[in-house]
């Protein structure tokens, strides 16, 4: 489905035309917009210096000259190998050829030290609030007041965090975020810098948004919610529209999803209105699931039945893709088997609330066969380390529970944690040309050294998956998304580091100037 044409021009002064695409003459009127020059009006950050906008690179005709590249045979292939000096041949924005021997070609990346993966899909993102709540909450504060704060800034402003968060994103190896926006407002705002990129993305804002949810989500009794509908239904109407509007945008990288908040916030009318919506966009659901024992509960005593069960009887799940996140309290008695029924994906995500704020059930969920992505969450943004997180987590909780709803629980393995980056999300998304190395595929992939310093032993190992449980996204070497190299030696194309780092940092100054005059920090 196409987006429908816009002329308007938003807060970056890209004039949004075919398909939602910015064009090339708008790149040259960037080098003054709030995303890339101040993050904001001149008056709310001082000290930055304007730089020409740089337009995406277009998708290259390349050879990729791999020490060891994870391929499959086919779009259908469900267990890739490793090929020792593979070649990859990449043409128009798809995977052409590849093969062990040389491939003709003029552009070659010669990556001898390196392992050649698809491209990392995180199935759960809040991408503009990671940076303002990272380094604030791993002492057991709430992320309450920073998200909201976030959500209060002008439209410039809330660029820059976005830009350096996704920046961060890709820069690890992540070339699809499954994004859950913390409102309608962010979901723009992450559009907007995802589409300027060339960045592939299934945007939507979280229904309820951020401004309106915790007193719903913290309710005392059920007068909230139930009061609350109205203007739920209205978000629901806008995200809707939303979707519509920027569907296919950016030569389909684009894909907005209903993105409700959970099932302990939702009624049965704005859930039917979701279901809807949902039906209208095509791509399916994105929730919190069960994120724990109290949305159960409450559904329960609500419902009388696990949230999973009620979405089922809701016709949730008929609807298109489905990504849940967290999980942390599931029945396992019988939610697992709804979920495998429906193809739903777990979202796994080892940073959420923090670093080393919890452990999640990735090794129940493998012991139900459930399908398992490593998602990001919030507030860590490299895909890498929380790959490596998912199975040094998950090794950790088997071997300490030792039992699980299904008896001895499975020690997750790094194969398992490269899968559950790509092929399961992937198919959980219903898109056969991600998640694979294969002729025929998108051009979305990742290379990453597992030769040098701290993560290799100075020559190309012999069994190179190993070698990512010791590595972390800046040994991640080269990131392609759809043909497009967006990741060279380590550094980005698309953006100056210093310059996206100091456009959000000064943003970030002013939150935390905001939270300490609160006494924030003395809480």
């Amino acid at each position: 489905m196409a987006a429908h044409p816009i002329q308007d021009e938003d807060a970056c002064g890209l004039t949004r035309e075919t398909e939602g695409r910015p064009t090339r003459r708008d790149f040259g009127r960037l080098a003054g917009s709030a995303l890339l020059a101040t993050g904001g009006s001149a008056a709310a950050v001082t000290g930055a210096v304007a730089a020409p906008a740089p337009a995406p690179r277009d998708p290259e005709d390349v050879v990729l000259e791999c020490g060891w590249a994870l391929v499959a045979n086919d779009l259908k292939d469900p267990e890739p190998h490793l090929v020792r000096d593979a070649q990859i041949l990449v043409r128009r924005g798809r995977i052409e050829e590849i093969r062990a021997g040389k491939i003709p070609g003029r552009r070659r990346i010669a990556l001898p030290n390196d392992v050649v993966l698809p491209g990392f899909i995180s199935g759960h993102t809040h991408v503009a609030s990671g940076t303002p709540t990272r380094g604030l909450i791993e002492g057991g504060r709430t992320y309450r007041r920073p998200i909201e704060l976030v959500e209060e800034l002008e439209a410039g402003d809330l660029d820059a965090l976005t830009a350096l968060n996704l920046a961060e994103l890709v820069r690890s190896g992540c070339t699809t975020q499954v994004e859950m926006s913390l409102s309608l407002k962010q979901a723009e705002s992450y559009t907007r810098v995802a589409k300027m990129w060339g960045v592939r993305g299934y945007p939507g804002g979280m229904i309820p948004s951020t401004g309106r949810l915790f007193p719903i989500w913290y309710r005392g009794g059920d007068k909230e919610l139930e009061d609350s509908v109205p203007d739920t239904l209205k978000e629901i109407e806008a995200n809707l529209a939303f979707g519509l509007r920027e569907m296919g945008a950016a030569d389909g990288l684009i894909r907005p999803m209903m993105s409700p908040h959970a099932t302990d916030t939702h009624t049965p009318e704005t859930m039917k209105a979701l279901i809807e919506a949902s039906r209208k966009l095509g791509t399916g659901f994105h929730f919190h699931l069960s994120q724990g024992a109290r949305e159960t509960a409450t559904v329960k005593r609500l419902r009388g039945k696990t949230p999973t069960q009620w979405l089922e009887e809701l016709g949730a799940f008929e609807v298109g893709p489905f990504f849940g996140a967290h999980m942390a309290g599931l029945d396992w008695s019988v939610d697992p088997e709804i979920l495998n029924r429906h193809g739903a994906v777990y979202a796994h995500c080892p940073s959420a609330g923090g670093a080393g704020a919890s452990m999640q059930p990735f090794p129940e969920a493998l012991s139900c066969g459930m399908n398992v992505n490593v998602g990001i969450d919030t507030h860590s943004n490299d895909y890498l380390e929380n790959l490596k997180l998912a199975v040094l987590y998950g090794r950790m909780r088997a071997r300490l529970l030792k039992e699980g709803p299904r008896g001895a629980l499975p020690v997750p393995t790094i194969r398992q944690g490269v899968d559950a980056a790509t092929l399961v999300p992937a198919k959980g998304l219903r898109r056969d040309d991600l998640g694979r190395l294969a002729a025929g595929a998108a051009a979305d992939l990742v290379s990453v050294d597992v030769s040098g310093l701290l993560s290799g032993s100075g020559v190309l190992p012999p069994e190179p998956l190993n070698l990512l449980l010791y590595a972390n996204g800046r040994h991640v070497r080269t990131v392609m998304i759809a043909g497009r190299v967006q990741v060279e030696n380590f550094r980005l194309t698309f953006a100056d580091e210093a310059t996206l780092m100091a456009r959000a940092g000064a943003v970030q100054k002013r939150l935390w100037a905001r939270l300490d005059q609160e006494g924030w920090f003395k809480a």
